[in-house]
């Protein structure tokens, strides 16, 4: 593999995730659904990333078929009403095996042990992460979807299984459940709340969400600042996702 140039997360990051030549270097085949590192050139800009094309998603029984790049796509928009930046940027876009998802490749930090960082109750980043999942309703935050970067924050990946109507959040983050929320986090949860009102996040989310999984959206984001609490488990639902790693 080669190794690209450093590209800083924001509105370069997105304008060259979306406009530059994206060439497929290999397959990451840990992954379930066709997932692809590539690079991503525009003149002297280089970046390497992580694309997943529509085509090569596997049916699902509780998700539409060919919805999880959008997904992706409408977690990224989610987390930066939010103001976290919890997920790396990411954008839609069509590629050399059709339209898919192209979202900045993020290098962990190789002596993070991520095990206990997932057990961790005194991570900002990580009780972030807990409050983002309850938001998008993730069922499926497994510790290896948790990317500390060398610097310090905290980014998740993989967000393709949320957004479901029904409550189905599945994480290995449940040591807050029941306690009472951030002032951060219900500052960023009453940001959100206006955005999704109106706008270009409004409009995002129509494009990548059926209109009852926006109001499911609505909804979580209305009780979390109603009850002002992590939210617990659904006991009709696994609260942990198999494998947890």
């Amino acid at each position: 593999m080669t190794e690209p140039l450093e590209v800083p997360p924001g509105a370069e990051a997105l304008e060259l995730l979306g406009g530059g030549r994206l060439e497929v270097v290999g397959r990451l085949t840990a992954a379930s659904n066709a997932t692809f590192y590539a690079t991503v050139a525009d003149g002297g800009a280089e970046a390497a990333c992580v694309y997943k094309p529509v085509a090569g998603e596997r049916p699902l029984w509780d998700f539409p078929d060919g919805t999880l790049a959008g997904r992706e796509v409408a977690a990224f928009a989610v987390s930066e009403a939010l103001g976290w930046g919890v997920v790396p940027p990411t954008v839609h876009r069509d590629g050399p095996f059709g339209e898919g998802m192209v979202q900045l490749w993020v290098d962990g930090d190789p002596d993070a042990e991520l095990v206990a960082l997932s057990r961790r109750t005194d991570h900002a980043g990580l009780r972030r992460m807990a409050v983002f999942d309850a938001v998008i309703n993730n069922s499926d935050r497994k510790i290896g979807h948790l990317l500390p970067a060398p610097g310090g924050h905290l980014y998740g990946c993989d967000h393709g299984v949320s957004f479901a109507e029904e409550y189905k959040l599945r994480t290995v983050l449940w040591q807050w459940q029941g306690e009472p929320l951030t002032g951060e986090a219900l500052d960023g949860l009453a940001r959100l709340a206006e955005r999704m009102a109106g706008g270009p996040l409004a409009e995002e989310l129509a494009d990548r969400l059926t209109e009852p999984e926006r109001y499911a959206l609505r909804r979580r984001v209305e009780l979390l600042l109603e009850h002002r609490v992590h939210p617990y488990p659904s006991p009709a639902w696994p609260s942990v996702p198999w494998p947890p790693v």
